[in-house]
């Protein structure tokens, strides 16, 4: 009887692996996608971003709620009825789009490179607010990999003449999204339709005004163009979607290690197919923040396995 459930578990693994890296994929090409609507300005892009993500979830989710999905309609209306769920994703929508700003802004203006730095020092950044804000303690190659990531930044700062405020407005939001979003209780998917729904209305605004004036990109721009405009609802709930499933399967630890497929990905975009300028101050950073994450992954995979061979040593 065993045989079958192990045969089980290694397709459910195998699946996750797929999803996962289909996930982080997308996510490390993005800037390719966004890039090819080059008529439309940073805040245009981002409100299409919300709309056509809340017309694409409100397709979807009802059918999926209908079916049984969490619990169904009535559990789902019961945790949208407290003040707290609202209180936490209201946060979560103001952070996430303050990333999605950085980020297409980073894209339309050759600062890929920038993006795909916000991203490394994202999970550092995470362990640091873990510090301040939960009263976590740290080990100290955990402090050793914090501070080879500052120096990395600080570097990148006195070489260009100033702070990478991409990078880091990235990584901040992303990290405090990520905070909030540990007190949040609705599943991925459905976090995510009620960010967007307290954001659509000021986004569909935002359109309107430019339909009203004649210069959106739905009018001035390519059938191309328009067609990706309508896709980016799809464009950006496909990656959470799988990352969903990927997260169910996979075991943390290594989701932790395939996380930076994504920033990975984005770097050799902007460094090869878009051809960002690598200078010396940049290499330097890079390399001290690459250093600084090695430490943190090989500190938190030791901590990881340390019970284990606790456990079998006994």
């Amino acid at each position: 009887m065993a045989e079958p459930t192990k045969h089980s578990h290694s397709g459910e693994l195998k699946i996750g692996l797929v999803c996962a890296l289909l996930a982080h994929t997308m996510w490390g090409l993005f800037p390719i996608y966004w890039r090819q609507i080059g008529n439309a300005d940073s805040t245009e892009l981002v409100c299409h971003r919300i709309v056509w993500s809340f017309v694409t979830l409100g397709l979807v989710l009802p059918v999926m709620l209908w079916r049984g999905r969490w619990g169904g309609f009535r559990v789902v209306y019961q945790q949208l009825r407290s003040r707290k769920v609202w209180a936490v994703y209201s946060i979560a929508a103001v952070m996430i789009a303050i990333n999605w700003l950085a980020f297409i802004w980073a894209v339309n203006n050759n600062r890929v490179l920038e993006a795909s730095l916000g991203y490394y020092i994202n999970p550092l950044l995470n362990v640091v607010l873990g510090v301040v804000v939960l009263g976590e303690r740290l080990r100290w190659p955990q402090w050793m990999a914090v501070g080879f990531a500052a120096v990395g930044v600080s570097v990148m700062a006195i070489g260009n003449g100033g702070l990478p405020w991409v990078s880091m407005a990235m990584a901040t939001s992303f990290a405090i999204y990520g905070l909030v979003k540990k007190k949040a209780s609705l599943p991925v998917l459905l976090g995510l339709m009620l960010e967007v729904t307290l954001l659509v209305v000021p986004a569909a605004i935002y359109l309107g005004m430019r339909l009203a004036d004649g210069v959106s990109t739905m009018q001035t721009g390519t059938t191309i163009e328009f067609g990706m405009l309508l896709g980016a609802g799809l464009i950006t709930i496909a990656p959470l979607a799988f990352f969903a499933a990927a997260v169910q399967r996979v075991d943390l630890s290594l989701m932790g290690i395939l996380q930076y497929i994504g920033p990975t990905l984005q770097f050799l975009v902007g460094y090869v197919l878009f051809g960002e300028t690598l200078d010396l101050p940049r290499k330097i950073g890079f390399v001290f923040v690459w250093t600084g994450l090695l430490i943190f992954l090989l500190a938190s995979q030791f901590k990881r396995r340390r019970p284990t061979l606790v456990a079998e040593a006994s």
